[in-house]
């Protein structure tokens, strides 16, 4: 029986582990909780689990204490943003499985993450990554020719850059296929979340920046595909359920019974790919951008997002100055010449400053 704990427990992703895990109580045990703010439903969920009160915490900080603190085989860390790479940090550092959900820890620690982690120890919990994971068990890493993200386009799919700016708080919340926190979903609709994820795809994979791609699925039933130098091409595909990938980041390499309902092939399916427009959706090719100069440029990408994502839904900027802030920010960024801790919250700091001050000029 594994040992788990779940950070971000009272989110949509420590939510969906728990239901994972109160389906199979044989094979896990919960033995620490953290969440953001909601006490409410922590403690609802501390009870549920009998677990002691120092067992169950609020806040980042604490959140790393219990990782350093409790015996545990997993942690699943689906805190939302960079908040989350200190618990990340002490995941890896005391030797736990990290199911890793909260793609910025990764992102903004690149380096400082992936020189701590040890082989095998970060599983993938983006549907995405997940995907990819299970695709290139089909083959070594020296066959792979690409890495093939998929996005479902978003709420905005086929718009103009004319009708982007035209966009509501309500209308960016409104994705077509997934249940999801603000920050995220507005990722979703603004396709940051898929830049976040091309850097995440180059560092959990280490895979070059010019062989991952990305193209639009708008069933969102295929999560991604890895291509091999053969010109065979293996896609991992179910219906869009992020409880099937929450299991595998909790029992990898072995997969749970029953998890998720599987395609039904009784009946007809259209699956349908196009392009992906850079042009109007530009935060993926920043992204790509960003991940290549490496060092705190991610961390400046990430940061200068979540304060123009919280201005948009405070109605103090467009849906399209979201990107366009980024993109300042990353222009006028000078990093150290290497990464370190320090620098990376330095760097955040001065994103989020410098992304405030663009803000108040504008409004």
């Amino acid at each position: 029986m594994r040992r788990v704990i779940i950070l971000g427990s009272t989110g949509s992703i420590g939510t969906q582990a728990i239901e994972v895990i109160n389906q199979n109580p044989n094979k896990f045990k919960v033995v620490g909780l953290a969440a953001g703010t909601n006490s409410t439903d922590l403690d609802a969920q501390r009870q549920h689990f009998g677990l002691e009160n120092s067992q169950a915490v609020l806040g980042a900080k604490a959140a790393s204490r219990l990782v350093e603190e409790t015996e545990a085989e997993v942690v699943i860390n689906g805190i939302t943003g960079s908040i989350g790479l200190a618990p990340t940090l002490a995941a890896l550092r005391t030797g736990k499985i990290l199911a890793l959900a909260n793609k910025e820890s990764l992102i903004v620690g690149g380096q400082l993450v992936k020189e701590l982690a040890a082989a095998g120890q970060i599983v993938p919990v983006d549907s995405e990554h997940s995907a990819i994971a299970q695709c290139l068990r089909s083959g070594s890493q020296a066959e792979i020719k690409k890495l093939i993200l998929t996005a479902s386009g978003g709420p905005f799919r086929g718009f103009t850059s004319k009708q982007l700016a035209e966009v509501t708080p309500a209308q960016a919340l409104a994705h077509p296929t997934w249940v999801m926190g603000q920050v995220v979903t507005t990722n979703s609709a603004s396709m940051v979340n898929k830049g976040l994820e091309l850097i995440e795809a180059h560092l959990l994979f280490d895979i070059p920046f010019d062989q991952i791609e990305v193209t639009v699925h708008p069933q969102s039933v295929v999560h991604s595909m890895v291509e091999f130098v053969d010109g065979s091409v293996i896609a991992q595909a179910s219906p869009p359920d992020m409880k099937l990938p929450i299991a595998l980041g909790l029992s990898w390499p072995d997969r749970i019974s029953n998890v998720s309902k599987p395609i039904d092939w009784s009946k007809s399916h259209s699956w349908q790919f196009e392009p992906l427009d850079e042009t109007v959706f530009s935060a993926v090719r920043l992204a790509r951008q960003v991940g290549t100069l490496g060092r705190s440029y991610p961390a400046v990408y990430n940061a200068s997002n979540e304060q123009a994502v919280a201005a948009f839904h405070a109605g103090l900027i467009r849906f399209d100055q979201i990107t366009e802030l980024i993109e300042k920010a990353v222009d006028a960024h000078e990093p150290d010449s290497e990464l370190t801790l320090e620098g990376v919250l330095a760097a955040e700091k001065w994103a989020r400053d410098r992304t405030d001050a663009q803000i108040a000029r504008a409004c």
